[in-house]
């Protein structure tokens, strides 16, 4: 086990007297509160909506205090930018269904810049390296990764056609008002796909009626090297009527330098990680008008876009590697919310969008970069768009139910070509010249129709204690599915309809004004994405039309309490059951090495998670929170195979000392057990990635209006790899500092 890196966390409730969470778009330590937004609630719970004599629709009677976990849901409208707290580092915050939440401030003080990085705050939530040439970043959500756990910014989807091989490192926080992580369970409202949990991601809104901000950050590497700045700016208005904002970020890194304990291979040498460089930025802009106290319609409009090179594998031969680079990965979203008080007893919401997906990889002959004469040399493009809308609808049935209704569809439409080296159609060298494309595929794409039909119940049998049912049918209908192959040319699949039910219930016992007990359970299913139907996968794999969505039945048992004054702690007990879970096995039946998705697998997911926050006094805090996980999946397919990616230890400490008014010092460690990786291309599975990382943030505020930030990750420089042949990063600095305006 190593020594080393950050404090990254902040821990899970709020409704702490003394503990309030506090805004970053007034000056830099204004204490104004900010309202609690829940993530994992069922949206019966929604804040905001009707009322009924002293209730709010689906919110019991009591009014719900800053953090208390009253039962509020998952907010799918932008929300105001979070803000400072009046102790000296902010707090954790659970929901009342197991859910978790990552501010901006957190985000902040623990220098977390990009989505992957920040995700691992939160208890039974890590991300870690893909482990191959395509230099992702994946999120696992109590042992579910990317494909079994969707993403959607302000509720709207973040999808890609083919794939879905999301890459959260292209995701910048700064924007960012909060990070909402449900785990397990996902209301049937949110739509299909929510197998093992769901991430939103909710963008800041201004909240004064002038209103701006600007950031920079610059990070050097263990040696004093510069390694890039980060800049960041926001400026909005917000009358009575109406708001608007505009803001960006830009990052650009040469890379990251490697920890002097790591040993030279003819593959990557020592200091700086090579093609490790990474460019990002994104812009945001939002209009919206608030005609009254319950309606809001907004039109936003959302590009980001990056550029990133793939380091190779440190210990395997040369010549079996790829030499891969990303010139762009472009996502761009406009969107239309709406939320419209009907009567004091019933709501309708809308969302539509139009997202577009444009992305290119280029592969090389050698680690030059820069010939391009063999055929495992390409320029390959995707051009994907997607539309889609949904409509909810909720009334209060008396003083004692609520109901609520959703119907969602999305359209989604991927194209792609490649121009071929080394190669023509008929799979020949004749006629080939170096460095020029030797033919062009033709241009291939498919299209299909996403579905959904849901509707949620949430029972009041009491002012304390809600019971909720929800049930919703999924569909996907195909319209079309091509590939491509050489020598044969384009290949037109035959299309294949799925459907698929999905269940859900949950109970939550409010004892006190600060204690919960709560139980749920769900019945999800994630269907399969075209590339593990129908992808070659560079002629080494076999379509599978008929393969069928897994499924994971969920269950969370959970309890919070504010066991002190000061003190919140909340532990969870979950267990998951996977069935006809999507593997890709050997098929010898369709050649040699080649394989084949499929549905062959099952398994179990089980762990608990505690956490908690003690504000000892004004100026000084602890907290934390540790996660147990054990995963045992079933593959009769494949000899040996264990999951990879998710340590079964986890465990993040932190501590806030404020010496003086104007500074803040928060330490931080985080811990991890050994998690499983493979080698390359191969059956042989080996426990890796055992790390203890020290973390140090210093912020210094002296105004109202700026503060200026410093600190390390990864203090001790500790080697540490969590995928086979691709070791993390060493000790690196930064400086930062914010102004607002």
């Amino acid at each position: 086990m190593s020594m080393g890196a950050m404090m990254t966390r902040l821990l899970t409730t709020t409704a702490i007297s003394g503990g309030v969470l506090l805004a970053l778009s007034t000056p830099v330590d204004a204490q104004t509160p900010l309202p609690p937004i829940e993530v994992n609630a069922p949206k019966a719970f929604e804040l905001g909506q009707i009322k009924v004599g002293a209730r709010r629709l689906g919110v019991p009677t009591r009014a719900a205090e800053p953090g208390d976990g009253a039962g509020e849901s998952r907010s799918t409208q932008a929300v105001p930018s979070e803000k400072v707290d009046n102790g000296p580092t902010p707090s954790q915050h659970t929901d009342a269904f197991g859910g978790y939440t990552i501010t901006n401030r957190q985000m902040e003080t623990f220098a977390r810049p990009t989505l992957d990085s920040a995700v691992n705050i939160a208890p039974g939530v890590n991300s870690q390296i893909s482990g191959n040439s395509r230099n992702e970043q994946n999120i696992y959500v109590r042992g579910f990764d990317r494909w079994q756990v969707p993403l959607t910014v302000d509720g709207v989807r973040v999808y890609l056609p083919v794939d879905n091989r999301l890459d959260f490192a292209r995701f910048l926080t700064a924007d960012i008002a909060e990070v909402q992580i449900a785990k397990g369970y996902v209301s049937v409202l949110d739509g299909p796909g929510g197998m093992g949990g769901q991430i939103n991601l909710v963008t800041r809104r201004p909240t004064r009626e002038i209103e701006a901000e600007w950031r920079t950050r610059f990070d050097f590497g263990r040696d004093g090297t510069f390694l890039g700045p980060m800049t960041y700016g926001f400026v909005g208005t917000k009358k009575d009527m109406y708001y608007a904002q505009l803001s960006g970020t830009f990052q650009n890194y040469d890379g990251w330098m490697l920890p002097a304990s790591y040993r030279s291979t003819l593959a990557q040498g020592s200091g700086m990680r090579g093609q490790s460089y990474t460019q990002d930025y994104n812009i945001n802009a939002r209009v919206g008008v608030t005609p009254n106290a319950t309606d809001e319609y907004s039109l936003s409009f959302s590009r980001q876009e990056g550029q990133k090179g793939a380091p190779l594998h440190t210990t395997d031969p040369i010549a079996t590697q790829r030499f891969w680079r990303w010139p762009y990965w472009r996502v761009q979203n406009l969107y239309f919310l709406s939320r419209t008080q009907l009567n004091e007893a019933a709501y309708v919401k809308t969302r539509g969008y139009w997202s577009k997906f444009d992305n290119s990889l280029v592969s090389y002959d050698d680690p030059s970069f820069i010939n391009q004469s063999l055929p495992r040399s390409f320029n390959s493009a995707y051009a994907d768009y997607a539309l889609g809308a949904e409509v909810e609808a909720g009334t209060q049935i008396g003083d004692i139910d609520t109901l609520k209704a959703l119907f969602f569809y999305r359209l989604d439409n991927h194209s792609e070509w490649q121009e071929n080296f080394g190669q023509n159609f008929r799979g020949t060298r004749s006629g080939c010249v170096t460095s020029v494309p030797c033919f062009t595929q033709p241009l291939i794409s498919s299209i299909e129709d996403t579905y959904s039909a849901a509707v949620e119940n949430t029972f009041h049998p009491r002012q304390d204690i809600d019971i909720v049912a929800g049930f919703s049918y999924d569909w996907r209908h195909l319209r079309q599915a091509q590939g491509f192959a050489v020598p044969q040319g384009v290949i037109n699949y035959q299309p294949i309809d799925v459907q698929a039910p999905n269940y859900q219930g949950a109970a939550i016992w409010r004892y006190n004004d600060t204690d919960r007990v709560y139980f749920n359970g769900s019945s999800r299913t994630r269907y399969p994405t075209l590339f593990e139907r129908f992808s070659t996968r560079f002629g080494g794999a076999t379509s599978n039309p008929t393969l069928m969505p897994e499924r994971a039945a969920n269950f969370d048992l959970g309890w919070s309490s504010l066991i002190a004054p000061g003190m919140r702690v909340s532990v969870d007990v979950f267990y998951s059951l996977v069935d006809k879970l999507i593997q890709s096995v050997p098929a010898p039946q369709f050649g040699a090495n080649v394989t084949q998705s499929q549905n062959v697998g099952g398994g179990r997911f089980w762990g608990a998670e505690i956490s908690a926050d003690y504000f000892v006094r004004e100026d000084f805090s602890l907290g934390g929170n540790v996660t147990f996980i054990r995963r045992r999946v079933y593959s009769p397919s494949i000899l040996n195979f264990q999951p990879t990616g998710v340590p079964d230890f986890k465990m993040f400490l932190y501590a806030g000392y404020r010496p003086i008014p104007q500074l803040t010092l928060t330490p931080s460690l985080e811990v991890a057990d050994a998690r499983w990786t493979t080698i390359t291309n191969g059956n042989w599975y080996y426990r890796t990635g055992a790390y203890c990382l020290t973390n140090f943030n210093a912020d210094y505020t002296p105004g109202d209006n700026i503060k200026f930030s410093a600190g390390v990750r990864n203090a001790f420089d500790d080697y540490y790899v969590l995928a086979d042949g691709y070791p993390s990063p060493g000790r690196t600095f930064y400086l930062a500092s914010k102004v607002n305006f």
